[in-house]
């Protein structure tokens, strides 16, 4: 799959939830390997902030992300229509500290993504794969916030309150194709009595009928009533009953708990690269959201690239003969297997390893141990059949070594370990040489990696 951006610009104005202030944000298409970022033009020189977990710095009715002394707030709406969509680099100018609140729901962000339309780029998309189950607990507030793998992108949200008119409801997302219908439309909520603690706060000061879901559940005098009117400046509206005291309908009954979708996914696209697993999770709010995004965004950073996904029953790309077709190496230096996937840069492929490996009769006798040297031929051979597929004809040529830089083992590889390599281009293929980056893995582990440089010469 192919990394996205916008084939055009689009724009939306409104007002913002905390500042109350008239902002524009515009959302322009970026280059592959941007990633989402925000550009506050209205500041000297135009600082730009990573939207990126590490740069979240305050949870509180919404996700604040800082870089220095600059801010934007409320983003989460924004980068959750743009990760549903599967648009992966976007460049958002926006002219104040937050985001436009618009309907309070993630409505006209997705409509102006689908009226822009999205283009394909020259890049493949860097999926960050659950492969086992990860939870994120907060004891305080019982909140629990949980991935288990899935060969997709699922969300479930959980909702808990002490309230007779919201206590447990549950959203449901299995696939990206029900947001924009579904769960985009779907506004924030709050309750009536939390207006003017919020208000106190300096928060929520451009919060309205118009941009949230308000929720009446504790009695309340007409005179705290008419103070609330007065701090919001609207229309005292003395309620009759418990209940939604907005003239707008409820589009769907669990409407509070598919927006909590939105601003999971929203917080999730902090991570950086899109996501494949499901996610439930328990009292969501945006401080366990993001530490969960912090959390896999601290994994990346750890590890530049996950190690691929392994599944030995299912058929692969290349099986042994057609290797023997292509790569001139023959027992006992043909050291790949197979190979299990490729894209335009990148190629996987495995060996195994086992004790009738004639290096391993006199490296060592006693304790048995791959040669070094040989895991990265072993690399080297994988990003041969990387390069042999940008010509035609691939059975006419073969690769030679040129350079070898920035070698390192990590750990040691022995008889029965499954090796996988991950071999890509560091710059593009210029008159036949390809500088290339390769990972050896053994389960999740890097146990080799290094740069090298490959020439391609076609056979005499």
């Amino acid at each position: 799959m192919k990394q996205l951006t916008l084939k055009a610009p689009f724009t939306v104005k409104g007002k913002g939830l905390h500042t109350g202030l008239e902002i524009e944000a515009t959302f322009n298409p970026a280059d592959p390997g941007h990633g989402y970022k925000f550009r506050r033009v209205d500041l000297p020189d135009a600082p730009v902030i990573d939207a990126l977990a590490e740069n979240v710095v305050e949870t509180t009715r919404g996700t604040v992300l800082q870089r220095g002394d600059v801010r934007v707030s409320t983003v989460e709406h924004a980068l959750s229509a743009l990760y549903a969509a599967g648009i992966d680099n976007c460049l958002i100018d926006v002219n104040a500290p937050e985001m436009p609140i618009l309907d309070g729901s993630a409505a006209e962000y997705a409509n102006g993504i689908e009226v822009a339309g999205s283009e394909e780029q020259d890049a493949d998309k860097d999926f960050f794969v659950i492969k086992q189950q990860i939870e994120v607990r907060d004891d305080t507030t019982g909140s629990v916030f949980l991935a288990l793998p899935y060969d997709g992108f699922s969300v479930e949200a959980m909702l808990e309150f002490d309230s007779p008119v919201l206590d447990n409801q549950f959203a449901v997302m299995d696939d990206v194709c029900q947001y924009a219908k579904e769960i985009a439309p779907c506004r924030t909520f709050v309750f009536l009595r939390e207006i003017e603690p919020l208000l106190a706060n300096n928060l929520i000061k451009g919060g309205d009928l118009d941009n949230a879901i308000v929720i009446y559940d504790r009695i309340m005098s007409e005179e705290q009533l008419d103070h609330i009117a007065r701090l919001t400046d609207t229309t005292p509206r003395m309620p009759k009953e418990y209940g939604y005291i907005n003239e707008r309908p409820l589009l769907f009954d669990n409407e509070p708990a598919r927006h909590k979708v939105i601003d999971i996914i929203g917080d999730l696209a902090l991570i950086g690269r899109p996501l494949k697993g499901r996610i439930i999770a328990t009292r969501p709010g945006h401080s366990i959201n993001t530490t969960f995004a912090k959390k896999i965004r601290k994994e990346i950073v750890r590890q530049e690239v996950q190690a691929p996904v392994y599944n030995p029953s299912e058929p692969p790309l290349m099986d042994i003969n057609r290797i023997r077709q292509l790569l001139p190496h023959r027992y006992p230096f043909l050291l790949v297997d197979k190979i299990i996937e490729q894209g335009q840069k990148y190629i996987v492929g495995v060996k195994n390893v086992t004790v009738n490996e004639p290096f391993f009769q006199g490296h060592f006798p006693q304790e048995p141990v791959m040669p070094g040297v040989l895991l990265v031929e072993a690399m080297a051979q994988t990003g041969g059949m990387l390069v042999l597929s940008t010509v035609e004809d691939p059975e006419m040529y073969s690769t030679y070594f040129m350079k070898i830089d920035n070698v390192k083992f990590r750990q040691k590889v022995v008889p029965g370990d499954t090796l996988i390599f991950h071999v890509s281009f560091m710059t593009p293929l210029r008159r036949g040489c390809a500088m290339m980056k390769g990972y050896a893995f053994v389960g999740e582990k890097i146990v080799c990696e290094c740069e090298f440089m490959a020439q391609i010469i076609k056979n005499k």
